[in-house]
């Protein structure tokens, strides 16, 4: 059968020895080497289709896969020209220790579109007889099918092996949450701290502590009680103390100040303008509101060490987290009925769902409450 002749570009349709069908496609100059593209199939119409697929694809401007391209090459891409640019800097390195430690010694020389979820499977059953925790195979198996999406997206395979996977299952862990009478006792036991006015914040706004760390002077509005998140401040190995964007756009807030926080963070002023005074430098209204002695950023590890424990001990509190601070504010918020819609956009969380998710604990309380109510109602 006489072969139709293709246009420039337009690829290649032949018939083999074996009786099967060949068509390919013409890629250009790839490092400097011509490359072609193969498609095979059992009749001229299917190995006409899959080129014809491949030359749609290429004209939406999607590239097509080469044939050499393996796990590696893709993900050490995809992490620095794709990944690395839209996250945070500390998210970013976590990314590039679960892929280099992780996945490439086990997948790296697999190739991209030969990658099954059978081999996947394989590497999370691998990780966790290895030791590793079912929370961190799972962030293992989110940053791999983060990556997959965009390798779909890009034409490079034809499905997200991923979807076809089962992660790990994670025992949440049993939030701890301060009871009103023991959030009083830690209050009063910050009443003497220099960082007092931190821990009235995060307790009665919910603030993350990398948001109150990065808080500054000029995101306070004191007269009008209110403060905007803008930033969150971390320190990142390598780097030192980094600026980011919140977690998410939600995060980028405006928050009410309670009475409590106002006057802390006027004491607080106070305390720094004196402070500052002896060393002949004021406070400006940029500058961070919780530093050292010299405006500087505080260390996470630091104010727990040196200032959180000391002020739990002082309070008769057993060692928890910072962050159960902002557990605290969530759940008590949630017990006095305030609506969840409230509290959501209070602790910044993207979704209502992850606010409903993470506090169900408070949730059955509120629901006998309201069917109590609604019983009076009726008349019960």
């Amino acid at each position: 059968m006489a072969n139709r002749r293709r246009g420039q570009g337009e690829g290649s349709v032949t018939e083999l020895p074996d009786g099967r069908w060949q068509s390919r496609i013409d890629l250009g100059y790839v490092n400097g080497k011509r490359v072609r593209k193969a498609f095979f199939g059992k009749t001229r119409a299917e190995a006409t289709g899959k080129l014809n697929l491949a030359l749609a694809e290429r004209a939406k401007g999607l590239p097509v896969a080469l044939p050499k391209q393996n796990v590696n090459q893709f993900l050490t891409t995809w992490l620095d020209e794709v990944a690395t640019p839209r996250v945070r800097a500390r998210t970013a390195i976590r990314y590039r220790e679960l892929i280099e430690l992780h996945i490439l010694p086990t997948l790296g020389r697999t190739s991209l579109m030969k990658l099954t979820p059978q081999d996947v499977q394989r590497l999370y059953t691998a990780k966790l007889k290895e030791g590793l925790a079912p929370r961190t195979v799972g962030h293992i198996h989110r940053v791999l099918h983060c990556a997959l999406v965009q390798a779909v997206r890009w034409g490079l395979v034809l499905r997200n092996v991923c979807d076809a996977v089962d992660p790990p299952k994670v025992v949440r862990a049993e939030i701890r949450a301060l009871t009103a009478d023991e959030a009083r006792r830690l209050l009063a036991a910050a009443a003497s701290d220099p960082l007092e006015a931190l821990y009235v914040l995060a307790l009665t706004s919910g603030m993350r502590q990398g948001e109150l760390l990065g808080l500054k002077w000029q995101d306070i509005d004191l007269e009008q009680g209110a403060l905007q998140v803008r930033r969150t401040l971390g320190r990142v190995k390598g780097q030192g103390f980094v600026e980011s964007e919140p977690k998410s756009a939600k995060g980028r807030r405006h928050i009410v100040l309670a009475p409590a926080a106002v006057q802390a963070l006027r004491r607080h002023w106070d305390r720094q303008c004196d402070a500052r005074f002896a060393l002949n430098a004021l406070p400006s209204g940029a500058s961070l509101v919780f530093c050292n002695g010299l405006g500087r950023p505080i260390g996470p590890q630091n104010m727990i060490y040196r200032s959180f424990r000391k002020v739990l001990e002082r309070a008769g509190l057993p060692r928890m987290r910072f962050h159960d601070l902002r557990h605290s504010a969530a759940s008590l918020l949630l017990a006095m009925g305030t609506h969840p819609k409230v509290v959501q956009e209070l602790l910044g969380h993207s979704q209502i769902s992850l606010t409903l998710d993470t506090y169900s604990h408070v949730l059955p309380g509120l629901q006998a409450e309201a069917v109590g109510k609604l019983g009076a109602l009726l008349g019960e």
